[in-house]
């Protein structure tokens, strides 16, 4: 007799938040006509938390505040509330080290494009999930490759909305292509960020460049003190466009997300990068970031 799908496949222990209720992750849902569900009308965030508690929480609420106002949407509860929440997550899973995923959406109304003037109440959702600190641990010594994949997805990539399709299908075949990661790249040939991560290369001078934010990239977190960090130590670094060709005459790659900082990119669409190996200036920026947010495991 078949198990259903929350019975075979379902975490034991984790627990889900759902519209102001903590209930078992098997057991967690939401509406048919939730918007997110029939339109993709919704974001969310990806928090690490080290030590049982969120790493870099502000800079991801901010972020998460700029989506919501982007697309016109309130903030589900206060920045207070959505901190208690989040801490009583951590406890409830009993997840010290992994990641907080957070999910607003428009809520349920019945379908149509244009929503109700008044609005239907926000749903929110948080789950949780461990490290895989093996497979961190073995793309940091051994670096990963990446694919180059057109870059298909909307004109508002700054926004981080649940509309991921374009994000799978990159990362798809980006597997098939025998690579770990994405790297997206424009009409015009430029790199613009990985599937789920920011991109960076280390030119043969040792400048450190990512592409410059706008509208075709998502203003990463990690990417953001990663900066600060390469500043402070007085690194030359630059944002600004580079070609995939660039990237792989580059001396290093890596990139950047709430779950990696500073991942050693080590091929490129097969061709290796540098001496094929992850760099020292990629090692040395890593610890930079460990030591400006507090993540000694980074």
């Amino acid at each position: 007799m078949l198990k259903k799908w929350s019975e075979s496949r379902a975490p034991a222990g984790r627990v889900a938040y759902v519209n102001g209720r903590y209930v078992p992750f098997a057991r967690a849902g939401v509406h048919v006509e939730d918007r997110a569900l029939q339109l993709g009308d919704g974001i969310y965030e990806v928090a690490g938390v080290k030590n049982g508690a969120p790493s870099d929480e502000d800079g991801h609420l901010d972020r998460m505040e700029r989506s919501l106002g982007e697309l016109g949407m309130p903030m589900p509860m206060s920045r207070a509330a959505l901190k208690i929440v989040m801490r009583e997550m951590i406890a409830r899973n009993k997840i010290p080290e992994g990641y907080l995923y957070i999910q607003t959406t428009r809520g349920a109304v019945k379908r149509d494009h244009v929503p109700p003037a008044d609005g239907p109440r926000p749903t929110l959702i948080m789950t949780m999930r461990a490290i895989d600190t093996a497979g961190l641990a073995q793309r940091l010594e051994q670096g990963i490759g990446v694919s180059s994949q057109p870059d298909i997805r909307w004109g508002r990539c700054d926004i981080k909305t649940v509309q991921l399709l374009p994000n799978l299908l990159a990362k798809q075949a980006a597997r098939k292509a025998g690579a770990f990661e994405a790297w997206l790249v424009d009409k015009d040939g430029f790199v613009t960020e990985g599937a789920s991560t920011n991109a960076w290369i280390v030119a043969q001078d040792g400048t450190v460049i990512t592409r410059d934010l706008s509208t075709a990239i998502l203003p990463g977190v990690t990417r953001k003190i990663m900066l600060q960090a390469i500043a402070e130590a007085q690194i030359k670094v630059v944002e600004r466009k580079f070609t995939v060709a660039e990237a792989k005459a580059a001396k290093e790659a890596f990139l950047s997300s709430a779950t990696g900082a500073g991942v050693p990119v080590v091929t490129i669409d097969g061709d290796p990068i540098g001496d094929g190996r992850p760099g020292p200036l990629t090692r040395r920026i890593r610890e930079l970031y460990a030591a400006k947010s507090g993540d000694k495991k980074a």
